[in-house]
């Protein structure tokens, strides 16, 4: 944003594009504590569940480089207009929802507009501020994702208990509408529209399929078992097309994800850490909502309430801790800790889950988790961006964000099953010590692939010393002030 720039618009420039990752975030958190709900009123099976998370996960991921090329080449305005316009259409369809089959496709929709809408606010970041700016827009980007998290898991709850979980739908168009419709006004327009080089759909639909066919493997293996045709052939075809993409990605001339970025070290360590982070997330939150639900028998909104100091810490976490230990320690000390504190967290939280236990036994590793979560979340996106050339930042996140998106649809998958091993037949069936040995293995897994990335961290360059400048009343050097603006 230019000096000569209005204050005034700048600030509303910066709440829009807060608010639509707000937007994001509840979308990827709302339907937990409905989950229970949902399963019983249109007949989910207590494995086939997921796919009301993995259908969301699915869609975005599969097509977030697809939407960080169209961002590139349509322009950051528009496509983060269409992306808010298809959530509004999609949640008005899964409220209206009466079938399994309904309900999926409206979270696939969702999905579609995540993977437009998200590069589209990184880029409008990168874009619509300079200096000091930048670092403000990047912090209240990081905090308002967190919001997000915390006010999901709460409205999921009120909503599901005083209404019904259909609202955890409708509420997300008056939310969608107040982001879209200031924003023609308020966002810079953007230049002419580059369509001449294309968007490579072929590898598009490659990728978006093969992930796909992959989490349909996982999540079936379970109930038809891992030899059937259908488990078999999932993972075989997905295999196979995920292969395809990077054949075709290696020989066309205007690719999706330019097969060169994967020499740039920050964009490949930064995209296995968000592999293996939200892989341990999805399926850590998905053992909490079974916990407190089935076993404690929680109500929804007892639920959601149960998530807000992890929620809420994770916020203290992203927006005031991460850019201090970024300052301090660099962003990879910072992401590396983080994730072994986020291991920390999801492990005390899980083992200390018991038939006849509270909410209090979970409150110690919630706190744990959510300092672990606010210092990955910063610091992972800050170094993906760094190294990349402003052109390419569309690209950039994309690649990031879609394997933060796919490991969180692959790994709720791997680890559900793991969880739903210990029994068989409906949580209300099984014997609760059963379920919960199953949460046990399953979120141990989990914080052991923390683990493993806290150290695939390290693979990060050492920040380099540098002289610090004044930023919003704290010192930050120059080094760590450029990751974050490119990352934008």
């Amino acid at each position: 944003m230019t000096t000569s720039t209005p204050a005034r618009r700048t600030g509303l420039v910066l709440f829009l594009l807060a608010f639509s990752q707000f937007i994001i975030s509840v979308d990827l958190n709302i339907v937990y504590v409905a989950l229970p709900d949902i399963g019983a009123a249109l007949g989910f099976s207590a494995q086939s569940l997921q796919w009301v998370v993995s259908a969301y996960a699915v869609a975005f991921g599969g097509l977030l480089l697809f939407g960080g090329r169209a961002v590139d080449r349509i322009g950051a305005r528009r496509l983060f207009m269409t992306g808010l316009a298809f959530y509004a259409v999609a949640s008005l369809a899964g409220g209206l929802a009466t079938t399994q089959g309904v309900l999926i496709g409206a979270r696939l929709l969702q999905g579609v507009g995540g993977a437009l809408l998200f590069p589209a606010v990184l880029a409008l970041i990168a874009t619509s501020f300079e200096g000091a700016q930048v670092t403000k827009a990047f912090a209240a980007w990081g905090a308002a994702g967190s919001l997000g998290l915390a006010a999901g898991a709460l409205l999921g709850g009120v909503l599901t208990d005083l209404a019904s979980w259909r609202w955890i739908f409708f509420i997300n168009i008056p939310l969608a509408l107040i982001a879209l419709l200031p924003a023609p006004k308020a966002i810079r327009p953007d230049g002419p529209a580059n369509l001449s080089k294309g968007f490579d759909v072929p590898a598009a639909l490659l990728s978006t399929i093969g992930v796909s066919a992959i989490v349909t493997g996982l999540v079936t293996g379970p109930d038809e078992g891992w030899t059937s045709r259908l488990t078999l052939g999932s993972l075989i075809l997905g295999a196979v097309l995920l292969a395809a993409f990077f054949v075709t990605e290696a020989k066309t001339a205007n690719p999706l994800m330019p097969l060169r970025l994967l020499k740039n070290r920050p964009l490949v360590v930064a995209m296995a850490v968000l592999f293996v982070f939200q892989t341990a997330l999805a399926g850590a939150y998905y053992a909490f909502t079974t916990y407190v639900q089935p076993i404690l028998g929680y109500t929804a909104i007892q639920a959601g309430l149960a998530f807000l100091p992890l929620t809420l810490v994770s916020i203290i976490g992203s927006g005031k801790l991460a850019p201090r230990f970024m300052e301090r320690y660099g962003m990879r000390a910072t992401l590396s800790t983080g994730m072994i504190v986020n291991a920390a967290g999801i492990a005390v939280t899980v083992l200390g889950m018991s038939v006849g236990g509270s909410f209090y036994a979970l409150l110690p590793g919630s706190v744990i988790w959510g300092v672990g979560g606010g210092l990955v979340f910063v610091s992972v996106f800050a170094s993906a961006g760094s190294g990349v050339g402003p052109q390419e930042q569309g690209v950039a996140s994309a690649m990031a964000s879609t394997a933060q998106q796919v490991g969180g649809a692959v790994g709720l998958a791997f680890l559900v099953a793991i969880a739903n091993s210990t029994f068989s037949g409906t949580y209300a069936e099984a014997a609760k010590e059963d379920v919960l040995s199953g949460l046990h293995l399953a979120g141990s897994i989990g914080a052991g692939l923390l683990v493993l990335g806290g150290v695939l961290a390290l693979a990060l360059k050492k920040d380099p010393p540098s002289a610090t400048v004044k930023v919003e009343g704290s010192d930050l050097s120059e080094s760590e002030r450029a990751p974050q603006r490119v990352n934008g």
